[in-house]
């Protein structure tokens, strides 16, 4: 068997640093809030009262995966919040902007379309109604 030269003490520590920054990558890429699932609705859910959403705002209901925005004719649109970049749910809403904790992709709350790259394809759309004062959303609503 050939003589190896052992590792030196500096190439063994500079790897035991670099253990902790490769296991925050993975962890931020599976980021997920406690109770969400990672899939946009596959059927219709119940978010909430329509009166939630204010004209001209967007609400994120992370426990499903999905935004609802009202625009000023009161008209209310839905989009999931799966980035369309790596999958991760979107938990992050500020103002009309969505910010997906995995790459940093921002996209609009009220069009679903991209805002900041690396995501290069918009939100899809859901199905949205009010029932009895209550939004849902998802396929059949």
């Amino acid at each position: 068997m050939p003589d190896r030269p052992s590792a030196s003490r500096r190439t063994v520590l500079r790897g035991a640093a670099a253990l902790p920054a490769a296991g925050f990558g993975l962890a931020a890429c599976s980021v997920s809030g406690a109770g969400t699932t990672d899939a946009a609705p596959t059927a219709p859910v119940e978010l909430g009262a329509e009166s939630e959403v204010a004209e001209g705002g967007a609400r994120l209901y992370r426990d499903h995966n999905v935004v609802v925005s009202k625009d000023a004719q009161g008209t209310f649109k839905a989009h999931s919040t799966i980035c369309t970049h790596a999958q991760c749910p979107i938990n992050k809403l500020e103002g009309t902007k969505l910010i997906c904790p995995c790459h940093w992709s921002e996209f609009d709350a009220l069009t679903g379309k991209v805002l900041h790259s690396p995501a290069t394809e918009p939100l899809p759309e859901l199905p949205v109604k009010v029932s009895g004062g209550k939004l849902i959303a998802g396929p059949g609503a």
